[in-house]
């Protein structure tokens, strides 16, 4: 479970493939848009190179177990009502979270005694690109996320994704030009294949 404190208070707040693949489980969809969100996201996992598919928690456990603390991957939920989970090192071992998903959403597990508003975004690489903002040595805003687990109360860091794949040139070049801040005002200035190659994976991770 994730909760959040803000400078430090006491205010919480939360947190298809065998080519397309929804893993060995049926998924029922609240909408086509819930469903569109879902294959767009899915494909754009595909292509991060940290996205593992079907490993469970004891494997990413093991992959991750000499990683240093912040280091993540995404991978799909053992359990079967929910589809990704990210799995990140801490400092008290790797701990896995569960990435929710509702009918225009995607967040993450929250406590369920927190009344704050939980971050939604519409695409898990969103979620990710959040969380690593707001981790230790990036956030400005004085915001900290925590995991609640086993009775502890652990920082949620996101530092790294842990790579399972080697990316192409063109794939590195273009999550350069997503990380730059203004490039949303000049996307239109582009050619369209090009304006299109960056729409495909429109995050810096």
């Amino acid at each position: 479970m994730v909760t959040h404190s803000k400078f430090d208070s006491a205010m919480s707040s939360g947190l298809v493939d065998s080519n397309m693949r929804l893993s060995h489980r049926y998924k029922t969809f609240t909408s086509k848009q819930q469903y569109q969100m879902v294959l767009t996201t899915l494909h754009k996992l595909q292509e991060s190179g940290f996205y593992l598919g079907a490993i469970t928690g004891k494997e990413a456990n093991s992959m991750l177990a000499a990683e240093a603390t912040g280091t993540f991957l995404i991978r799909d939920s053992s359990d079967n009502r929910h589809l990704f989970a990210l799995s990140v090192k801490t400092p008290s071992g790797t701990k896995n979270l569960r990435i929710q998903c509702d009918a225009s959403s995607f967040y993450l597990q929250t406590d369920p005694k927190n009344i704050h508003a939980v971050p939604q975004f519409d695409c898990v690489l969103k979620l990710v690109s959040f969380y690593m903002s707001q981790s230790k040595g990036n956030s400005r805003s004085g915001s900290t996320y925590y995991i609640h687990s086993g009775g502890e109360k652990i920082p949620l860091e996101l530092i790294k994704p842990l790579t399972c794949s080697l990316s192409t040139l063109q794939h590195l070049c273009r999550k350069t030009v997503n990380g730059h801040l203004d490039i949303s005002s000049k996307r239109d200035q582009l050619p369209h294949p090009l304006k299109e190659f960056l729409q495909e994976y429109d995050a810096p991770i």
